[in-house]
């Protein structure tokens, strides 16, 4: 007998961009891939008809802090609701930055006990590496805590990383880093920007619109593509030299991506990642400062670049970088105004109508660019991303034709806004399901998952 006989849809499985098929269920697993006229006695069924289910998406780039803190959640309501906007955009995974510079260890169980306390999805976490003494304890986080991925912020030199509450560092920590990385058979994370040059460009872009009224435009001025560029070949090398495995995160011009590219052709492994507000925005955009994200929004050229490396195939994965900041930390002007947005609620929508339905984008490349892709790079293969027996049964039930206005009174996030406001989305997710359980149901956050989510302990991906 199985839990969930899922009947009468369209399967994304591997490979494909759906066939039709059934899905039996049971214990929280994918049991069998059926044929779509074979219906075996189960206790649950969910009639399909008309919708492709694809494999859920796993989110391996976001914060999940509490109110205007992106370090880490406080409260089990932290997760809750980003959970909740995380199952509204087919999220079944996700793995948040953790922030600090005191040792990981010390909140670990607080944090994890919290964070599962509110979830309504699976979750891992990534530790942000800035100490001595959490370098030290690296093998220990990677075997003991499962957490075998560390981001390293290359731009907090001269107390640019004040404001996160982190220390400088510089290339010899990076060396060290990379080299302690490769050591566990762990992944680098590097937020990549050259902050020296940075600061060049930030005082000439100040000073040539010192009120921000060049809003987007000055931002990326103040930050452009060469600083981003310059230091992903920089990462790219001491990981090469290093054999640590890359990752670089929210890649947001066509400079930087040919430079991660060109890493990959002078055998350096790398994992390159985009996110959606880069394929969707740029400096040209409608929405002022709300749009000030790091690394910044860029010329109408780049997205294009972008799309076309997530189309041909050198584009790895799409993480939304998601940041619950509400929207009362965007005043002040384009140069106090906090950066970052919220991306979770809108993933697959945004990805079905804008790649899919508007640029030819097949669905088997979305399910690798957003589930199997990050399953693999994140250590998860052995559970995660993929439709396929004896996996966890989670899934993102999507209507293709079904179309949506984005609305502000509909978010789930406590960011409480989107920067698609009044976009007609066309792909939405009706269900959304985690080990077989229902997170989303009918396009509706399901309240009794809220705790349900559970820590992933992960092994390097060697």
């Amino acid at each position: 007998m199985l839990d969930l006989l899922i009947q009468g849809g369209t399967v994304v499985l591997p490979g494909t961009n759906g066939v039709a098929a059934n899905i039996g269920i049971r214990a929280g697993r994918i049991a069998a891939i059926l044929a779509a006229d074979e219906t075996p006695p189960a206790a649950e069924t969910l009639d399909a008809t008309g919708l492709h289910i694809m494999p859920g998406a796993i989110d391996a780039h976001l914060h999940l802090g509490s109110g205007k803190d992106i370090s880490r959640p406080r409260v089990p309501e932290d997760a809750a609701r980003e959970t909740a906007a995380a199952a509204a955009g087919g999220v079944t995974t996700f793995i948040p930055y953790w922030l600090g510079a005191t040792p990981f260890e010390a909140e670990f169980d607080e944090v994890r006990a919290v964070t599962e306390a509110g979830a309504c999805i699976d979750f891992g976490y990534h530790f942000i590496i800035s100490t001595e003494a959490q370098l030290a304890a690296l093998p220990r986080y990677v075997h003991e805590y499962g957490v075998p991925s560390f981001k390293l912020f290359m731009n907090n030199r001269g107390g640019d990383g004040k404001r996160l509450g982190l220390p400088d560092i510089d290339d010899g920590f990076l060396l060290r880093l990379a080299e302690a990385i490769a050591a566990e058979g762990a992944l680098l994370c590097p937020h990549p920007e050259n902050i020296e040059a940075a600061w060049i460009m930030r005082d000439r872009a100040m000073a040539a619109d010192p009120e921000g009224k060049g809003g987007l435009a000055s931002w990326n001025a103040s930050r452009p593509p060469f600083v981003e560029a310059e230091a992903v070949q920089r990462v790219a090398l001491f990981s090469r030299l290093t054999g640590a495995r890359l990752y670089v995160v929210h890649i947001s011009s066509q400079a930087a991506y040919e430079a991660a590219l060109q890493a990959r052709a002078l055998g350096t492994n790398i994992t390159i990642e985009t996110c959606p507000h880069y394929l969707t925005h740029d400096i040209t955009s409608p929405i002022g400062d709300v749009g000030k994200i790091n690394p910044p929004l860029r010329e109408a050229s780049d997205s294009a670049a972008l799309w076309q490396g997530l189309l041909d195939g050198g584009m790895d994965t799409i993480g939304t970088d998601h940041v619950h900041r509400e929207i009362s930390a965007k005043q002040g002007g384009i140069w106090a105004a906090s950066p970052g947005c919220p991306g979770l609620q809108s993933l697959l929508p945004l990805l079905l109508s804008e790649g899919h339905h508007k640029r030819g984008l097949p669905l088997g490349r979305i399910a690798a660019l957003t589930a199997e892709n990050p399953a693999r790079a994140m250590g998860l293969a052995d559970r995660k991303g993929r439709i396929a027996p004896g996996l966890d049964a989670d899934f993102a039930i999507v209507d293709l034709n079904a179309t949506a206005e984005v609305r502000r009174e509909d978010q789930h996030s406590a960011a409480g806004y989107s920067i698609h406001e009044g976009w007609q989305l066309r792909g939405q997710v009706r269900h959304t399901l985690v080990r077989g359980r229902f997170a989303l149901k009918h396009g509706t956050p399901q309240a009794a998952a809220r705790g349900t989510g559970r820590y992933l302990h992960r092994q390097p991906a060697r």
